[in-house]
């Protein structure tokens, strides 16, 4: 799931975000003045001069203040931002709102293995999931696109799975998002959840995916093959 910054901003500042980036800031810089923003936003100059030091102070914006107003750019925390705005407006208008990653499959730590394995993760699967997920996850680094895509589930429901107590420690909750995978030469299996710990080592350009069977066989995937998945909402439970 997305980062989340320690300086909140409301639906005011996110305005200025997307008006910014329809303006050309999200890829690159633009120049604006309090005084041009100000009137779009059909507000005062501190107003506007307010929303986009919020937007810098929470890490969604880049400024530079120059002589004859600022440079700004939306960073990679305001794209994810944007992006989740947009997942949203998907799935008030678009009844089947999803979102398809990209990736290369890669060899992981082997932590997926012990993990999924435990009875108070494994019952909750059965129940939640519908199955017995194989021992084992399948690793993919995203490509640079669907790393920014990958905000998108922030606005995708999924099936939640519960932090237990084992007899030595504590077991955080998980979340599971129903998904389908597809090689390049047409290959899918469609039974299976991208899954992520609450409290993760990965980084935003990995993907975890569990299924009933070991997906390395079932779909002939070695190092380096290309998959896309395509993740669903988790909504009604995600079992199948």
């Amino acid at each position: 799931m997305g980062t989340r910054t320690g300086h909140a901003v409301g639906h005011d500042e996110l305005a200025v975000l997307k008006l910014l980036a329809l303006e050309g800031a999200l890829g690159e810089r633009t120049t604006v003045t309090c005084a041009g923003l100000a009137d779009r936003l059909e507000a005062s100059n501190q107003t506007a001069s307010r929303r986009l030091q919020r937007l810098e102070d929470a890490g969604l914006l880049d400024r530079e203040i120059l002589s004859d107003g600022q440079r700004v750019g939306v960073t990679e925390e305001g794209e994810r931002a944007l992006q989740r705005e947009y997942a949203d407006y998907r799935r008030i208008f678009e009844r089947d709102a999803g979102v398809s990653l990209s990736g290369v499959v890669t060899s992981g730590m082997g932590e997926g293995r012990h993990y999924i394995t435990l009875p108070g993760y494994m019952e909750q699967f059965e129940s939640r999931l519908g199955y017995a997920p194989f021992a084992g996850t399948l690793n993919l680094d995203l490509d640079e696109e669907s790393v920014r895509a990958r905000a998108r589930m922030d606005a995708i429901d999924p099936v939640p799975i519960d932090g237990w107590e084992g007899e030595d420690r504590t077991y955080g909750p998980a979340f599971c998002w129903p998904a389908a995978l597809e090689t390049p030469d047409g290959e899918r299996f469609d039974r299976a959840h991208v899954i992520a710990p609450e409290r993760t080592h990965h980084g935003a350009d990995q993907l975890e995916v569990i299924a009933p069977q070991k997906l390395r066989d079932a779909l002939g995937l070695d190092d380096g093959d290309h998959v896309t998945v395509h993740v669903e909402d988790g909504g009604d439970g995600g079992a199948a």
